[in-house]
């Protein structure tokens, strides 16, 4: 990809994300979303391989249609409350079409199917962008709307987010699939405490980012697509290979690893509000993920290629691990001990 054009598409994702973040008219958040979604596209696309420009395809159809329901959200409330601000929103006809305009976007259930094809048709670090960067700004008016919007509907979009997400992660061979249903399962979690603690959201998400993005990252160092690949990545480079199992580990929220932290927060806050058929069911259907993150981290430490058969070794082009990876590596691990801290803000 040209670096001139691959630094204007950086630098829009940037200003359309701060857009939308920073707006307290929908217009503006609107055309926020709408910069994201013309500044990804060009990096979906970037590999020519029509794989790529069908993910490129889905990725557009679907957000403009979310965009459009937005627009038609906002416009439908100002018509009846005169008000454009994001906080304002008041109409329950506009509150609903924003729920599912919102869902489409971030890949909630019923709205999920294009995530994982979309992220199957791009490489490493944009799957990176599309399951953290992109979400940022839809869970912002997420978050910004949250007294409006209806705690039943999100509540049943949450379970059924994070029981797909961890029953259809459980047969996948390719990574990038696995984690796109990860993300579904998280997306899942951060709902179903929107409506009671619209911080408990926010910090839930800054923790899945983290955790992600190192895995992302990791990846990306030992060139792991599939998981076959993964099994070769041992012999190479042990000590990324177990920093990436005690990531996944995180990322299923094993206590003592950082990812516990948000589940623990998220069923503490759902015992108060009295939602223990809630929390019991959403805490029992993350099992389902937990099995597939132990599968990665079993492949990734435990299973070795065979070497008494033909074994084509698969080529991995040696790259240096970042400063950035070793920061997320350790936060992604070792930040439970903060909890009294996350608690106070909270």
């Amino acid at each position: 990809m040209n670096p001139q054009a691959k630094l204007i598409s950086t630098v829009s994702l940037l200003l359309g994300t701060s857009i939308t973040t920073s707006s307290s008219h929908w217009a503006m958040a609107w055309i926020g979303l709408e910069i994201n979604t013309l500044a990804i596209l060009p990096l979906i696309s970037k590999s020519h391989h029509p794989r790529a420009i069908e993910a490129s395809t889905k990725y557009f159809l679907t957000q403009a249609a979310a965009s459009t329901l937005l627009l038609f959200s906002s416009m439908t409330n100002a018509w009846f409350s005169g008000q454009w601000d994001i906080t304002q929103l008041t109409h329950p006809m506009s509150c609903m079409l924003l729920t599912i305009a919102i869902s489409i976007k971030l890949g909630l259930v019923p709205f999920h199917f294009w995530f994982p094809e979309v992220l199957q048709g791009s490489t490493l670090m944009t799957c990176l962008l599309l399951a953290t960067v992109m979400k940022f700004p839809p869970i912002t008016l997420f978050y910004l709307t949250s007294p409006s919007l209806n705690p039943t509907l999100l509540s049943s979009m949450a379970i059924a987010s994070t029981a797909l997400g961890g029953w259809m992660g459980l047969n996948q061979t390719q990574t990038r699939k696995i984690l796109a249903f990860s993300s579904i399962a998280h997306l899942g979690w951060m709902t179903i405490i929107l409506v009671y603690d619209p911080n408990l959201t926010l910090i839930t998400f800054y923790l899945y980012t983290m955790t992600t993005s190192t895995i992302f990252f990791i990846l990306d160092v030992t060139n792991t697509l599939k998981l076959s690949t993964m099994m070769t990545a041992w012999t190479k480079i042990p000590a990324l290979t177990t920093v990436l199992m005690l990531t996944l580990l995180s990322l299923a929220g094993l206590p003592p690893l950082t990812g516990f932290l948000p589940k623990w927060l998220i069923i503490q806050e759902l015992a108060k509000q009295e939602l223990t058929m809630a929390a019991t069911t959403i805490a029992l259907l993350s099992l389902l993920g937990l099995f597939f993150y132990l599968r990665l981290a079993y492949c990734a430490t435990i299973t070795l290629p065979p070497n008494s058969t033909n074994y084509m070794k698969q080529w991995q082009i040696s790259k240096s691990t970042s400063i950035l990876t070793t920061t997320l590596t350790t936060l992604s691990i070792m930040l439970l001990p903060l909890s009294p801290t996350v608690l106070t803000i909270s």
